[in-house]
């Protein structure tokens, strides 16, 4: 049902732009109000997120640890999967970030007749590293639309990524693997059984969004070849507040924005807020220093206390005829 839901409102978010641009009205909501407003819930729902992580009060060291911790010279600890450094916690974050090293050693579980068999994930981080990289990869060189002139730094990741120049105009090499990883990561949840059986409406209608961005993006380099002095011209039309809508965008390019924009808005209310939360998780971003300082509550209210004095003096008879010595005994 989760799947079935999903998949139709992402039919809806398609099919809207698409009568919009038959119709021949409703340009100005689609190119500016929509992509104005889904920035604006971006923005405020991004910071309210993360400020209220960080408002979270963590009074303990609670690292997630898969290493020696630091205690005795002769002990030789794990710098980076049990870091007892701020220096250490950065180099730990940094291949989490970067590599997603906690993916990489996660292990599967699986009963065969009587046996409990462990088996790696290999294939789920290759995926998730591949499509992360891709994105991150075509976010950056989508801001030659925006600026002008057009940083060095962005026209020479665009040739690293079409390198090989496969055809006219050159395959990116980004657009194909972030296509892959999308097409691996939905059907390795429509083959597991288990897998589908949790997952929810949200799980299915993020890979959508991604899918069909996507997929209208090399639909419009590769197929109706939309005109990109056009698309530049909106582009920095709305990153100057002074949008203009110009001629020639087509029909997928609207569908293509309303993807992007309904991204924007929902992303700070849904899984993919973890690109934030990751910085501010204390499981990842603590150094384990336990052994070394102790960390005290600092929101500990005042409470009576019964200490082992009191309590010997109070129960001095019955220790005293089961034999047990008494400290206070022992110092006389």
């Amino acid at each position: 049902m989760d799947l079935l839901s999903s998949f139709l409102i992402m039919a809806a978010l398609v099919a809207v732009p698409l009568l919009a641009g038959v119709a021949g009205g409703g340009q100005g909501v689609l190119l500016v109000g929509i992509p104005y407003a889904a920035f604006a819930i971006f923005i405020v729902g991004l910071c309210w997120r993360v400020v209220g992580w960080a408002r979270s009060p963590v009074p303990f060291r609670i690292p997630t640890t898969c290493g020696q911790q630091k205690s005795l010279p002769w002990i030789k600890s794990a710098t980076l999967d049990n870091p007892s450094t701020g220096t250490g916690a950065v180099g730990r974050m940094a291949l989490e970030v970067l590599l997603f090293r906690s993916l990489f050693r996660n292990n599967r579980a699986e009963m065969y007749g009587q046996r409990y068999v462990f088996g790696d994930s290999k294939w789920l981080w290759l995926g998730a590293l591949a499509f992360h990289w891709s994105l991150l990869v075509i976010v950056l060189r989508h801001l030659r639309l925006f600026v002008q002139p057009v940083p060095a730094c962005v026209l020479a990741l665009g040739k690293v990524d079409s390198f090989f120049q496969i055809g006219a105009p050159a395959l990116y090499l980004s657009n194909v693997i972030v296509l892959c990883a999308l097409m691996y990561l939905m059907l390795r949840r429509l083959w597991d059984l288990r897998l589908r059986y949790i997952c929810q409406f949200s799980d299915y209608f993020a890979l959508f969004l991604l899918l069909g961005i996507a997929l209208s993006g090399v639909l419009m380099r590769y197929g109706t070849r939309v005109d990109v002095v056009a698309v530049k011209q909106l582009a920095i039309g709305l990153a100057t507040f002074q949008p203009v809508i110009p001629a020639g965008l087509g029909l997928v390019f609207p569908v293509h924005v309303l993807l992007v924009s309904t991204l924007a808005a929902y992303f700070p209310f849904s899984k993919l807020m973890h690109m934030g939360g990751v910085f501010l998780s204390p499981t990842r971003n603590l150094a384990n220093n336990s052994r070394m300082k102790r960390h005290v509550n600092p929101w500990n209210y005042p409470v009576k206390t019964h200490t082992y004095a009191e309590w010997e003096e109070e129960f001095r008879d019955k220790l005293t005829m089961a034999g047990i010595p008494l400290d206070e005994a022992k110092n006389d």
